[in-house]
């Protein structure tokens, strides 16, 4: 196995073993720690993906966690939100559970079910949505753009790309599905 694809694979790990920490600075009120672990979830992602790409692509393996990490990386936030009333529940129940199909069926597949590119877009759309939705409240408070908090507007941002985030969701959910 390449250098490159052992580094996938470290990755992939590491971006797993941050679902857990990321959930408990959310629940601890420590939304600066929280957003850095999520970016850092996403820059992991997309340098895994890359250095999979670049060895000729990714184990076997590594297409199977791959996808799984993501989905710890991005519920642990979905599911705060949506306790703090952040985001409707049925909708973030609506992801979780479009999620878990694809899982199973990525399952089934012989190489991990590679992700389409309405599946990719949908992720790079939720890791900006909550990259905006989680976006501390101390971290440029003060500071307005017409008249409104730059804070404010970053979680009305925020807001507005989860919903075609949820529509990329369902709608390669349906690509993957017909693929069966």
């Amino acid at each position: 196995m390449s250098i490159s694809r052992r580094s996938a694979d470290a990755l992939t790990i590491g971006r797993a073993v941050l679902g857990l920490p990321l959930l408990l600075a959310l629940a601890a009120g420590w939304q600066g720690l929280a957003w850095w672990l999520l970016l850092l979830g996403g820059i992991s992602d997309a340098a895994d993906g890359w250095l999979a790409r670049r060895a000729g692509g990714g184990s076997v393996w590594g297409a199977r966690l791959d996808p799984l990490t993501d989905k710890i990386l991005i519920s642990a936030p979905l599911l705060w939100l949506a306790a703090q009333d952040s985001l409707p529940l049925w909708a973030v129940w609506l992801l979780l559970a479009r999620e878990l199909l694809i899982s199973g069926w990525r399952a089934g597949q012989g190489s991990g079910g590679p992700a389409s590119w309405s599946g990719k877009a949908k992720t790079i759309l939720q890791f900006a949505a909550l990259l905006l939705l989680l976006w501390p409240s101390g971290w440029g408070g003060t500071l307005t753009i017409g008249g409104a908090a730059l804070v404010g507007l970053l979680h009305g941002l925020g807001w507005l790309l989860f919903w075609p985030s949820l529509l990329l969701a369902l709608s390669s959910a349906l690509g993957y599905l017909r693929q069966r």
